[in-house]
């Protein structure tokens, strides 16, 4: 394989699982191009991954919807000349598109809808793995084994003075600070608006490090309520970061204690101490994966795990973790 290309995953953490795939296949064959084809909003995941050659922006439900855009990135597909082509999650749209590219070998998960467009399948694994395993395993077909199976991103120096400034421009100056990264991509994930408050409460006055709270620029009204909860105010940068720049305040933080989510394995990948709060999806799919230093907190209410359901109104499974529990693990961080 000299020329090969990888269809990427859509969401933040599956593109940073992606990475040791990525990273196993320039081992194997370290003089190969290798080109990400991927959503927008995972660009700045890969980007500066000294594995990676090109990364080609594919955005099938508004830049490509229309069928002259899409003959477009098939034309420059057929361009670039690929020999191999990896395809990471099973959709039948961009397997096709690899057919339409003339690429000759096709790698991907069988599948009804899509297999018969594959020129190697590989069976669907009969346990579950970590998404970061259920990745290589697709490259063993073709002899790649991992070496290292941590997921990494980039954070260059230019990424880390952008994110000291940020922190000086918001009056942080302090070296011991927590961060609480409370969103989440649906209610159900995350942990009450009211724990976070009691626990950055209780940080502060018992370990006396500061609260930073961090999110997207949505997560602003959260991040608000959990202020106006608490006591002592905490530092508010929700809306004020880039992924890079987020990456690089985690890893000037004592810990990031942080619910299932894109910035929670930002954290796990920069090397920062993470506690991560699990309740309806499972860390044994998707939780932090590597040598990374990260504690996973969750309770056993009796539901099945993964649960999926995005209109679940209790989220017992979130309210279990206790206040306690979380403070517990930031304590033994400080210690150690």
């Amino acid at each position: 394989m000299k020329r090969i290309l990888i269809v990427n995953v859509n969401w933040l953490g599956d593109t940073l699982f992606a990475t040791p795939f990525i990273r196993a296949i320039k081992e194997k064959y370290p003089k190969s191009y290798i080109a990400i084809l991927t959503h927008p909003r995972c660009y700045e995941i890969l980007e500066g991954n000294s594995n990676i050659d090109e990364i080609i922006i594919y955005d099938e439900k508004k830049q490509h919807k229309n069928l002259l855009r899409r003959f477009s990135i098939v034309a420059y597909l057929r361009s670039k000349n690929f020999d191999t082509a990896f395809i990471l999650r099973k959709s039948l749209s961009r397997t096709l598109l690899l057919l339409f590219s003339k690429i000759p070998t096709r790698v991907g998960y069988r599948s009804k809808r899509a297999g018969f467009l594959l020129t190697r399948r590989v069976d669907i694994p009969h346990k579950e793995l970590h998404k970061v395993e259920y990745f290589l395993n697709l490259g063993k077909i073709v002899g790649i084994e991992a070496k290292n199976k941590n997921y990494e991103i980039c954070i260059s120096s230019k990424d880390i003075e952008e994110g000291e400034k940020i922190l000086r421009d918001a009056g942080i100056n302090y070296k011991n600070f927590v961060i609480l990264n409370a969103g989440g991509n649906w209610n159900p994930k995350r942990w009450p608006a009211e724990n976070f408050a009691k626990l950055g409460d209780k940080i502060f006055k018992i370990l006396g490090a500061h609260i930073v709270l961090t999110g997207a620029e949505k997560d602003i009204a959260l991040a608000e309520t959990i202020a106006d909860l608490m006591k002592h105010k905490p530092f508010i940068l929700c809306g004020k970061t880039s992924l890079k720049t987020l990456g690089a305040i985690f890893k000037k933080a004592v810990c990031v204690i942080s619910n299932d989510s894109g910035p929670m394995h930002i954290a796990a990948a920069t090397g920062a101490s993470v506690i991560a709060i699990f309740g309806p999806t499972s860390a044994k799919l998707t939780g932090p994966y590597g040598g990374g230093k990260s504690k996973v907190l969750h309770k056993d209410i009796g539901c099945k795990i993964p649960c999926y359901d995005v209109k679940c109104r209790d989220n017992m499974c979130m309210k279990a973790v206790s206040v306690e529990e979380v403070f517990e693990a930031v304590e033994n961080i400080i210690r150690n």
